[in-house]
């Protein structure tokens, strides 16, 4: 996915941190249909069953897992889970905040690592067996989290505590109260009151979803994988930098395949570079069919029909739960509470970035006529001649700024970056199990010297590892009875360079600040409680401490240290700095359009109900009719929208990236208004109220402390450079 991101919604994140860790894939809910009385044969030293060993609380064993022991693992660990929650609810004694809430909090550790460790090969290993390991434990996870939400002992005890006076008479801190109200709503959300025949029917839904989610997520990697495009003829090669065509040839060579001399692979990061710079027009069309028809090929790995099928499930389970909608079943936990006010959100900007693409558009075809190129812009051409648009308004070439895009030099930037904001310090460290020999792993150190966490990085693109980028905690922060610091990976799909420094594009740099973004949130968190923890919080907030993490990237005091020439060690020339700065509302028509595209057919699919839907035929019909520019696709084409089809996570909720941008373009403008992105007093407050809290408190109230006021929603329009309504 691209998502810049990977974390749970609140729907499903309060349950899997009182109960397991998610898996990186999918957000499942777990679950399991019968109760074993007893633990199911297997070998119960495996080290996937032992607690993590080693300095900073213990580490993931990497290097200790045998793939053939996942199956019997999970069998173990969901019995082992199953049996904790069994035992909570059969407590004889009278429902507390310690023996139910807290012991959920505690219960389901074995099955919380042994998903941290699986969850990495699902993602940044799926080779060789992981693909049908995967398809066999989904469905035990979704089984095993139905019976936790239709334990009705469970939820009974649950429902006595969210009744009691404790949470009306500040027996209950704030962060206590706000628990047990979310946990007692979610147990609703997910079925408790249901009665046994509707339960076992939500359960054969969640159950069938779990497989299409994992179906749809391999389909998409195996188009990924399968279409790559070869070069043999250099001439095709044409207007790419060096450093693209230098990632081209090793591409080629780590796939040892005949086909060409060099390969551009189906992901984001190798479509882009060709579609903005390639001269040759017929290779920037292949390599758009290729990465736009992921999972529409009309061959074994399409994935219409898994599309259709998820959307009447998730349709007849909203049905089932007393929800009008898939969509108004996910967003109840949302800040925006209802689809309606989403869809306000997106409208009020749609048209405005509508506006603005026509203009970008007849830029660009003054200037193929002008060429006598004799084409009429097509998806194809608008990254290709967009340049040449802001090379003739702005003069600003970004070939000539991605030679100082060096990708460790901008890690160390944003490392610096969080030194200044935060006080973190960041240490490389060697001898800790890593999963891949591309990934690094660092010490995390708080201003005062004490332990923050760590944080691991596999930057590179590589078969077998989903497309996008996302963050994942591999353990989160906690300190009920001594304080448990967290465990985080940022995940990206960059192009490796075959020889010196990997160069990335201006983008792919504020990606790697927006993941860190994320990073960042879980490493600052200081709550209690696991499940309110750093990035466990609502989905249209979520975004907001990322998207803000990325306006470090330009800020002066950042560029002028760390954007330096991958040859001669030079700064970045202000010349090109005050370029960068005043084309910074460039494009953005283009950037608008294709991500709400995206955001508002999620929307509209799962407000559909439980209409048959044709994928491909909802997709044309509904773009035409809110006014897609033929020029632009979708970020996210339907057929390959993992966000949204690779779990629940994002499903009618692509729009949080959009909601939490508006909360982010005010965020900046007090940093403005203060007259320094470092300025102290700032930082403190964003820490405070913001990266430190987590769940504990509502989001809203977070961003009120912070800013003072409620959000400006006029802050979204301005950062876009779209005209703001009077």
């Amino acid at each position: 996915m691209i998502p810049r991101s990977y974390s749970l919604s609140n729907t499903f994140a309060l349950l899997t941190t009182f109960v397991f860790a998610p898996i990186a894939v999918a957000s499942f809910v777990l679950a399991q249909e019968d109760k074993p009385k007893e633990l199911p044969t297997m070998d119960v030293e495996s080290p996937l069953l032992k607690p993590w060993t080693g300095p900073y609380g213990g580490v993931p064993p990497w290097t200790l897992v045998r793939t053939e022991e996942f199956v019997p693992a999970f069998d173990v660990a969901i019995t082992r889970a199953q049996q904790e929650i069994d035992a909570i609810a059969a407590n004889p004694a009278s429902a507390t905040f310690d023996n139910t809430i807290l012991a959920m909090q505690n219960a389901g550790d074995d099955l919380r690592r042994l998903e941290a460790i699986f969850g990495v090969h699902a993602s940044n290993l799926n080779v060789g067996p992981i693909p049908d390991i995967e398809k066999t434990v989904v469905p035990k996870l979704s089984q095993h989290g139905d019976s936790i939400y239709q334990n009705k002992p469970l939820f009974d005890r649950i429902s006595k505590i969210y009744d009691s006076p404790s949470m009306k008479d500040g027996t209950f801190t704030v962060a206590q109260t706000r628990i047990v109200d979310d946990l007692y709503k979610t147990f609703i959300r997910q079925g408790a009151r249901l009665d046994e025949t509707q339960k076992a029917k939500l359960s054969q839904i969640n159950t069938r979803l779990a497989r299409l989610f994992t179906d749809f997520s391999q389909n998409v990697l195996e188009d990924e994988k399968g279409y790559v495009t070869w070069i043999d003829d250099e001439a095709r090669l044409a207007g790419l930098p060096q450093s693209v065509v230098d990632a081209m040839a090793s591409a080629a060579k780590e796939r040892a395949n005949s086909g060409g001399k060099w390969a551009v692979t189906n992901t984001r990061s190798s479509m882009d570079p060709v579609l903005t710079y390639a001269d040759d027009r017929a290779l920037r069309e292949v390599v758009w069919r290729n990465y736009y028809n992921r999972g529409d090929n009309g061959d074994k790995h399409d994935n219409n029909a898994i599309i259709s099928e998820i959307l009447k499930l998730r349709a007849a389970r909203a049905k089932l739960l007393g929800y009008p909608t898939h969509a108004h079943w996910r967003m109840e936990p949302t800040m925006a509470k209802e689809p309606q006010a989403a869809m306000d959100l997106m409208m009020k900007v749609w048209p405005k970035a509508v506006a603005r693409v026509i203009e970008e558009v007849a830029d660009m075809q003054a200037i193929a006529d002008a060429e006598n190129a004799d084409l009429k812009i097509e998806p194809w051409d608008y990254r290709y001649y967009a340049e040449k648009v802001r090379k003739e308004k702005y003069d600003l070439d970004l070939n000539e700024v991605t030679p100082y895009m060096q990708l460790d030099k901008l890690r160390e930037a944003m490392m610096w970056a969080a030194g200044r904001l935060y006080g973190l310090t960041f240490k490389q460290i060697s001898g800790i199990p890593i999963f891949h020999p591309d990934v690094t792993v660092w010490e995390v150190s708080k201003a005062d010297g004490s332990f923050a966490g760590l944080w691991y990085l596999d930057p590179f693109a590589r078969e077998g590892k989903r497309s996008g980028a996302w963050m994942t905690d591999y353990r989160e922060q906690q300190n009920v009875t001594s304080e448990i610091r967290p465990i985080v990976s940022n995940n990206s799909n960059f192009v490796k360079s075959g020889d010196g420094a990997t160069l990335i594009s201006w983008d792919d740099a504020v990606t790697l600040f927006h993941e860190f973004g994320h990073a960042l949130h879980s490493l600052l968190s200081n709550v209690k409680y696991r499940s309110q923890a750093g990035t466990n919080v609502a989905r249209d907030y979520v975004e907001f401490p990322s998207q803000v993490n990325e306006h470090w990237l330009d800020t002066p005091e950042v560029l002028n240290q760390f954007a330096v020439h991958h040859e001669t060690g030079e700064a970045l020339p202000q010349s090109l700095l005050d370029k960068i700065k005043k084309a910074s509302t460039f494009n953005k028509g283009f950037d608008t359009v294709e991500y709400l595209a995206s955001a508002l057919i999620d929307m509209k699919l799962h407000l559909a109900g439980d209409a048959d839907i044709d994928p491909d035929t909802f997709e044309r019909e509904t773009l035409a009719a809110i006014g897609m520019p033929a020029e632009i696709p979708m970020r996210h084409r339907t057929p390959q929208f993992a966000h949204i089809f690779s779990s629940d996570a994002y499903s009618a909720g692509y729009y949080s990236y959009l909601w939490s941008d508006a909360l982010t373009a005010d965020a900046a403008e007090r940093f403005v208004e203060a007259g320094s992105f470092y300025d102290p007093t700032v930082a403190k407050s964003l820490y405070e109220n913001v990266m430190s809290v987590g769940d504990t408190i509502d989001p809203a109230e977070g961003f009120r402390r912070f800013r003072g006021r409620d959000v400006d929603t006029g802050a979204l329009l301005r950062k876009r450079g779209f005209p703001v309504d009077e």
